[in-house]
């Protein structure tokens, strides 16, 4: 329990770590929140921020087998985080791992419906979108259409990025947010 406390620490951040939290400042872009209407909520901060890392994991997924710990390292970041903030936000020790057990499920659910979707047509993203981004709150079109046309060039823009910055932890300005994160 107290080996990591005499270990010494790596100068060099964790690249996992470094790419979720670029991550987790896309999520924070105000662009989706005032101009596409994504609820600026916790629910909703959850859910640009589980967006952000599906698109990453999605690149990621396109390589192969050979990035399947990255990956995997990416999704542990993400849950360590999420299990934090409840935690910080008061949520008392038995409570947290049913609330993150639930959230790894949506997070799931997620992953397969934009998946589909992204290999679908318009309207079948439209309705992911309009079901698991915007989950109680209700849209308006203009408000949907914005998002899926975002998601796409997002799902594009993450395609486009070279592997070795993924891996080294670094986005480039193409996938760059607005200059003030909310």
């Amino acid at each position: 329990m107290l080996e990591g406390l005499f270990r010494r620490r790596s100068a060099q951040p964790d690249p996992v770590y470094s790419l979720y939290g670029a991550l987790v400042e896309l999520a924070r872009d105000p662009r989706p929140y005032t101009d596409m209407g994504v609820p600026d909520t916790v629910d909703g901060r959850f859910e640009m921020v589980a967006l952000h890392v599906h698109l990453a994991l999605r690149r990621l997924r396109r390589e192969g087998p050979a990035q399947a710990r990255f990956s995997q390292a990416l999704f542990d970041a993400m849950f360590a985080d999420m299990d934090q903030s409840l935690r910080e936000m008061g949520a008392g020790d038995l409570g947290v791992g049913p609330r993150v057990k639930k959230m790894a499920e949506a997070f799931y659910g997620r992953v397969t419906a934009y998946d589909r979707a992204l290999a679908g047509d318009e309207a079948g993203l439209v309705e992911a979108l309009r079901r698991n981004l915007y989950g109680t709150a209700t849209p308006s079109t203009e408000h949907l259409t914005a998002m899926a046309q975002y998601l796409r060039e997002m799902d594009a823009a993450f395609d486009a990025e070279p592997l070795e910055s993924l891996l080294a932890g670094r986005l480039s300005s193409r996938l760059a947010p607005s200059k003030e994160s909310v």
